[in-house]
């Protein structure tokens, strides 16, 4: 356009540009760009020449003022007139272009893509079979290809029985000539095998081209596939392929029936009792009807029942019942709570009407009126308990900031929730109540239909003095030497159950506050050391889940079990987040469940249910190696 425009001689000319990347573009070969830059390039090196284009720093380049602007009081103090210094030097000494490579990643840039030819010697030809998963679709595959080698036609799409045995007999025998090539061999040519190879105990033959098994049942009457089955190793796709096909035949039972079939349909896998075994182990059908619940070792006893603490300082609670009482001549429905100490096993038991969250509340602080503030709360996940933890928390955040913290000081009570369904983890407590229950029973059964609401309450306070009163362990009870059986009642009543005399002489100065609280002190630590030496060693062991297993692990597949429900109708989910004890094993996670279908509009765009459940409530169908 400037040769047209300025009708003058041009012998030369010379391009500059400060565009590192356009210069890479012209001045490259090899690449292929996208159609708007490629025709623009392609324009440019039609007109010019490669070696025409030169490189200038952004400093140098005028052109720069005209796109961005200048102002008039700078025209004079920059180039703009005048032109860049280079152009004033007898010879153009632009600086070159350095390199002419694109950058990585350069959107115009097309995606290249390169074939690798490789010429094989049909040695790994077994290995295409590996993308098939059903031992009966590969052989109609087979089947078909090699009906398309074939002359004779066919009057529908169907494969018929005589086509599936060649296609099976065909692929039986690439498997052997992979794995037994030494031994086709030595059978070919008449000698016998080594006593090292696999096969020597078989006394294998080789006929219709396939090793089989030389049996002792030559002249029975069974067919030919039975009386001699084909030889199969036990590490194979294909093999794994025909194991299940025959363990789904026989509706996944155990290994002896699947074995049966395989060996009565004509095959014989080296170790196949072991194989097939295997197969059932991670065959998820399998785990889903018959694998038990996992299981994790013992944990180790929390550090509330292993320390000395104040009564009823750490404490686990449970709810038991219902109990029919009369008013009138209505009958209504009542319950039981049961407050248990941790280290100590004392027991307090209080009266609900119902099992609301109010019912609970009250209670709690009828509790904690008598036996003093408590510092946790250890109990399961009852729609009552967490009512009450959230009741609670609505409370204290209607407090001022000083109040909230005085109260904390003072009354600090602490809700520690299980694991839902997880009742074993609340086995002090649930112990209790079954001892509190067999108590009650005897009690109700001489006044059957005859309780009211103040009978009953008093029956549960009989009943807890009773428990109160059990001695912790029984190891001396029959020695008259041994001292008496160690208590609950001994440390929240500072005496049995029994009143006795107060041993030593009765003097008047024990009267003082002073004496009566070293008394009361030194009873204090005769309990804690008897507590430590007749109690808590008997509690070191432990009675099941000894073994330390395999910890569950984020997105492992399980199915919940459910008390109630079929193990057909269990629910599948997939674990989201695993907790770790303090020893480093899983005991409880958290599981995804299956989304379910919508009821509402509202719901379309709902989250996911998470679920918490222990692991003894879980069975494992596929494990996240």
């Amino acid at each position: 356009m400037l040769k047209t425009e300025l009708e003058m001689k041009i012998n030369q000319e010379f391009f500059s540009t400060d565009s590192q990347v356009v210069l890479a573009y012209v001045k490259n070969e090899a690449s292929r760009f996208h159609v708007f830059v490629a025709n623009r390039v392609q324009l440019i090196k039609t007109i010019t020449d490669v070696s025409q284009w030169y490189y200038v720093n952004t400093s140098k380049n005028p052109t720069d003022h005209a796109s961005r602007g200048l102002y008039a009081s700078d025209i004079l103090s920059t180039f703009w007139l005048s032109g860049p210094e280079f152009l004033w030097e007898p010879e153009i000494c632009s600086t070159p272009h350095l390199s002419n490579d694109l950058l990585v990643g350069d959107p115009e840039v097309r995606l290249t893509q390169t074939f690798a030819t490789k010429v094989s010697d049909g040695s790994d030809f077994l290995s295409r079979f590996n993308r098939f998963s059903s031992w009966r679709t590969l052989v109609k595959v087979v089947a078909r290809i090699k009906r398309l080698g074939s002359t004779q036609r066919y009057p529908n799409d169907i494969v018929t029985v005589e086509e599936y045995e060649r296609a099976s007999e065909a692929v039986i025998k690439l498997v052997q000539q992979q794995v037994f090539p030494q031994e086709i061999k030595v059978i070919q040519g008449g000698n016998v095998l080594q006593t090292s190879s696999a096969l020597f105990p078989l006394n294998p033959i080789l006929k219709g081209g396939l090793l089989r098994v030389g049996s002792r049942l030559g002249q029975s009457s069974l067919s030919e596939e039975v009386k001699h089955p084909v030889i199969l190793p036990k590490d194979s796709h294909i093999v794994k392929l025909i194991l299940g096909h025959y363990h789904a035949k026989v509706c996944h039972q155990g290994r002896y029936l699947t074995l049966m079939e395989l060996r009565t349909s004509g095959f014989w896998v080296i170790g196949g009792s072991r194989s097939v075994a295997k197969l059932i182990h991670g065959c998820v059908r399998c785990r889903k009807l018959r694998r038990p619940t996992e299981q994790q070792q013992m944990a180790e006893l929390p550090k509330e029942r292993v320390e000395a603490s104040a009564p009823f300082l750490y404490i686990g609670m449970d709810c038991f019942g219902p109990f029919t009482v009369k008013r009138l001549r209505k009958e209504y429905k009542r319950y039981g709570i049961i407050f248990t100490c941790l280290s100590s096993r004392a027991v307090h038991i209080e009266m609900l009407e119902d099992l609301s969250t109010d019912a609970f509340i009250n209670a709690l602080r009828c509790f904690i009126s008598l036996r003093g503030a408590i510092c946790q709360l250890f109990c399961d996940c009852g729609t009552n308990f967490v009512g009450a933890r959230n009741e609670l928390r609505n409370a204290f955040s209607e407090f001022d900031v000083k109040s909230l913290e005085l109260f904390l000081n003072e009354n600090q009570c602490e809700f520690v929730f299980n694991a839902p369904s997880a009742s074993h983890t609340g086995g002090v407590w649930e112990r209790q109540i079954r001892s509190v229950r067999s108590v009650l029973n005897a009690t109700l059964a001489q006044c059957p239909g005859r309780l009211d609401d103040s009978s009953l309450r008093t029956l549960f306070y009989e009943a807890m003095a009773i428990i109160n009163s059990w001695p912790l362990t029984i190891d001396g009870i029959n020695d008259p030497k041994s001292l008496e059986p160690l208590t609950p009642n001994h440390l929240i009543l500072m005496k049995s159950k029994i009143a006795l005399p107060p041993p030593g002489k009765f003097q008047r100065e024990d009267m003082y506050a002073s004496k009566r609280w070293r008394r009361v002190q030194y009873l204090i630590e005769q309990f804690w050391s008897r507590w430590k030496r007749e109690y808590l060693l008997n509690i070191s062991t432990r009675q099941k889940w000894h073994v330390p297993r395999r910890n569950l692990s984020v997105n492992d597949i399980v199915i919940i079990k459910e008390e109630m429900l079929p193990r057909s109708r269990w629910q599948l989910g997939q674990v989201v987040e695993v907790t770790q004890g303090s020893d480093g094993l899983v005991r409880r996670v958290k599981i995804q469940i299956g989304e379910q279908k919508p009821k509402s509009k509202q719901e379309q765009h709902s989250k996911p249910t998470i679920i918490e459940r222990p692991i003894q409530k879980l069975v494992v169908l596929l494990e996240n190696e």
